[in-house]
């Protein structure tokens, strides 16, 4: 994805890498007590430095971008993030800075968007339920006030890298339908549990609401009419997500064909084996089309052409399915040495098997797609 780049997006990329890998190596990564609150908000506050969560936001209300596609320029980053299977919650906080410029109030703006922009603070979209089908809107019931304010109650699941300082906005049903609305994760009635995951290098919790009040200038959009803004949320998160899983596909390729080059078996190099040849060729084969597909789909995107949904979700789905089979013959490749606790082979499965089913897995995009075509 960052071979066809501008020179000011090779500049972001390259100093992007050089912070992730001096910052939060793998070493880093692999360790919950060095990743703790305090490393957090400085690892946070020097990517705000770069401009990581300012693409999405319109240059009036305190953002910009370096291309004019502020959703390609974040792809990249999250491509980059993805190789070095990087923490905390990017993927979150743009996806709620984009909504509340979109659709926030005045004050709900003034109130958020400058620190998200700064890294002061994070934000999650709290939008995953246990049991609701993959909607949206499910798990947690919202009743509209007099005042226009809402009441929430119920649960979200999966929510990723909630930190004390954290906003989330909470996707929720109301009689009229689909709403949101920005909660500081430590106010009254919000619970926040942590959640045993698959993926070590990330955090997730379970966030309960509790009769849980919302004002009305913390209301994103008009209760029943966000159809079009959690389509364009959903496509985000999808198209982001799919860039961090190809940087981490991009990475562990690289990796296993390096193992393959100086894995000797038999006097000579295990890559020389017509059979391994295959089977690297065949991932090769994979990744670069996940890349073609995603870069496609953020373009599309960031763009507004009138395709982006749909490119996000054929990207979702791609990047979902191809990059689980992928880690998989990695683990042929490298053989035993690949099921060791200490070799990275498995925190790339651990993480791509997570994101495959983030924001929608493959069956859902493929789902939504002919939702989306009218069929």
């Amino acid at each position: 994805m960052d071979t066809d780049v501008t020179e000011d997006q090779r500049a972001l990329l390259d100093v992007s890498e050089r912070f992730m890998g001096q910052t939060c190596p793998l070493t880093v990564v692999r360790d919950p007590e060095a990743r703790n609150g305090a490393f957090l908000a400085s690892y946070r506050r020097q990517a705000a430095e770069l401009g990581w969560f300012s693409m999405l936001v319109p240059e009036a209300l305190g953002g910009g971008n370096i291309s004019g596609n502020g959703v390609l320029d974040a792809a990249l980053i999250a491509y980059k993030r993805g190789g070095l299977l990087q923490p905390g919650s990017y993927v979150g906080t743009n996806v709620v800075a984009c909504a509340v410029a979109a659709a926030g109030s005045d004050e709900l703006r003034r109130q958020v968007l400058g620190p998200l922009v700064a890294g002061e603070v994070s934000a999650s979209w709290a939008v995953a339920s246990a049991d609701a089908n993959g909607e949206p809107d499910g798990g947690v019931t919202a009743e509209v006030t007099a005042d226009g304010g809402l009441v929430l109650n119920g649960a979200k699941t999966a929510v990723q890298d909630v930190e004390p300082l954290s906003w989330l906005l909470v996707t929720c049903r109301t009689s009229a339908g689909p709403a949101q609305a920005v909660v500081a994760a430590e106010t009254a009635g919000v619970t926040v549990t942590e959640l045993d995951a698959l993926d070590i290098s990330r955090r997730f919790a379970e966030v309960r609401f509790d009769n849980v009040a919302v004002a009305p200038s913390a209301v994103v959009g008009i209760p029943g009419a966000i159809a079009d803004l959690l389509g364009q949320q959903l496509a985000l998160a999808a198209v982001l997500t799919a860039a961090e899983s190809v940087g981490a596909m991009d990475h562990e390729l690289n990796m296993t064909v390096e193992y393959a080059k100086d894995r000797i078996a038999f006097g000579r190099p295990i890559g020389s084996f017509q059979a391994v040849k295959h089977v690297l060729a065949d991932m090769s084969l994979a990744v670069e089309m996940a890349k073609a597909v995603v870069g496609a789909a953020a373009r599309s995107l960031g763009d507004d052409d009138g395709y982006g949904e749909e490119a996000a979700s054929i990207a979702k789905a791609l990047v979902g399915e191809s990059s689980i089979e992928l880690a998989q013959n990695c683990f042929q490749v490298f053989g035993g040495i690949g099921y060791t606790w200490e070799h990275d082979q498995h925190l790339y499965l651990r993480r791509l098997t997570t994101d495959a089913g983030l924001f929608g897995d493959a069956a859902w995009h493929r789902e939504r797609l002919c939702q989306l075509a009218g069929l």
